[in-house]
């Protein structure tokens, strides 16, 4: 019975031995891999080891056990943390590489992925991540700013090409236009790249329509002073007239360049052209007249092959283009201006000269009249005049004589004979001269038959010239 009992005792001493040995086992095994798990969070997470150890001299495993876990829940706690605000971080930043990239926008769900490395969870990879998000914020909102001041200019050509901005910026990317919203705003190479590209090819366009309209503008400007269209007719076209004085930055004005602008502007034209045809005779005409307006005051023949009959019969027969006729007037006028400016010099010594004339010729009559002498009202004042009068016709051989050297000194310099009234003025003085030398004789045969003597009184001889006159 001892030796039953003994065996007995000790199959259930072995029995407990083994129990509390595997007991010991498995906690031993359960302290380790918390240990190793203690240890890897920490490298992970990159706190101080010190921190984290547990003294195993003079404690049980179980002592061990619940000494390590509540420190392992702490780094569990932290490292959840620390994988949630990488992964914030980075889906940040994925976002922001989505749409920088276009390829990535369109297929960007906006769903955060899952953080795959979890070895890394320091503070030196957040600040790092960290880091690189303020850069590609920065980037985003440089690319943003840039969008922004592409699409303005966009719009502003738009407006003035009187194209529309929606259909256009739609044809770049969808998102330029309908929305507010910055974070749906493609800012992508591809967006930037085509608003670089709208924006060319509209000013492209723009200076095209400009030198179109300014063409245009320029005809259109040419007809209104040819017809001498009135100022309400042309305050239609105002705005667009102020196109032909400015440079292509100048021209802003919303629609300005529109198609339906230019296309009214040349259809304006048109019809100011259909109503030159039917007027041009009269322009012609017009323009002759004012032709011989000049000429008659310079005392100068117009050129005959533009006489009203010529004109008005090589009109009707078709055979010259009105505009060119007029455009040949036109020169004509110029020229006779022009000759006129050079002739006037001497006009003003004819005109002073035919004015002497005149006045020889008054004092001739006054002189005839046998009632000059009487007390009547006005008769001093002719008295003066007379006196003023016989004063300046002594001064007329030596007007003559200067005109002669004037116009022959005219003469010389161009070549050409100063006609007046289409008769040499040489000529005409030429004769005058004779003339007036010959009456001076016949004066003086006079004067010899009445014999007026040398010491005669200044009356005396007032009188002998009354008597020969």
């Amino acid at each position: 019975m001892f030796l039953e009992l003994e065996k007995e005792c000790m199959r259930v001493y072995r029995r407990k031995v083994d129990s509390a040995s595997a007991e010991r086992a498995q906690l031993h095994q359960s302290l380790m891999a918390k240990e190793a798990e203690l240890k890897a969070l920490v490298a992970s997470i990159g706190e101080n080891t010190t921190q984290f150890k547990v003294d195993e001299k003079h404690t049980s495993l179980k002592d061990q056990l619940a000494a390590v876990t509540p420190l392992l829940e702490e780094l569990r706690t932290k490292k959840e943390e620390r994988i949630k605000q990488i992964s914030n971080v980075q889906s940040q930043i994925e976002k922001i590489k989505a749409q920088i990239s276009d390829h990535g926008y369109q297929n960007y769900d906006g769903c955060v992925k899952q953080l795959s490395d979890d070895h890394d969870l320091s503070t030196r990879r957040i600040s790092d991540l960290q880091m690189q998000l303020r850069n590609l914020q920065k980037e985003k909102s440089d690319r943003l700013q840039k969008v922004f001041i592409y699409v303005d200019e966009v719009h502003g050509l738009c407006a003035v090409l009187g194209m529309d901005f929606a259909e256009t910026v739609k044809e770049v990317h969808p998102s330029l236009h309908g929305t507010n919203s910055e974070n749906s705003t493609n800012i992508s190479d591809s967006t930037l790249e085509g608003l670089t590209q709208t924006i060319l090819k509209l000013k492209a366009e723009k200076k095209t329509r400009v030198f179109k309209l300014q063409e245009i503008v320029e005809k259109l400007h040419k007809l209104w002073n040819l017809m001498e269209s009135a100022e309400q007719e042309r305050r239609q076209f105002a705005k667009v007239a102020a196109v032909l004085g400015s440079s292509e930055e100048e021209i802003t004005s919303p629609g300005i360049l529109s198609l339906d602008t230019i296309q009214e502007t040349e259809e304006e034209v048109e019809r100011l052209t259909k109503q030159k045809a039917s007027r041009m005779k009269e322009l012609v005409l017009k323009k002759r007249l004012e032709l011989e307006d000049v000429c008659r005051n310079a005392h100068m023949e117009p050129d005959m092959n533009t006489a009203p009959e010529k004109i008005i019969a090589l009109i009707d027969s078709g055979l010259v283009d009105p505009c060119e006729l007029l455009s040949s007037i036109e020169v004509q006028i110029a020229k006779a201006n022009e000759e006129s400016l050079t002739r006037k010099d001497i006009m003003d010594r004819v005109d002073k000269w035919l004015s002497a004339c005149d006045e020889e010729t008054w004092l001739e009559e006054y002189n005839q009249d046998d009632n000059r002498y009487s007390a009547g009202r006005g008769a001093h004042l002719n008295l003066k005049r007379a006196e003023k009068a016989r004063i300046l016709v002594q001064k007329i051989p030596s007007m003559i004589d200067s005109l002669i050297a004037k116009t022959f000194a005219w003469e010389d310099e161009r070549n050409v004979p100063f006609l007046y009234d289409g008769v040499r003025l040489v000529a005409i003085l030429e004769e005058q001269k004779l003339r007036r030398a010959q009456r001076e004789e016949d004066k003086r045969r006079c004067r010899v038959k009445i014999n007026i003597p040398p010491f005669a009184t200044a009356t005396t001889r007032a009188l002998a010239h009354i008597i020969t006159d």
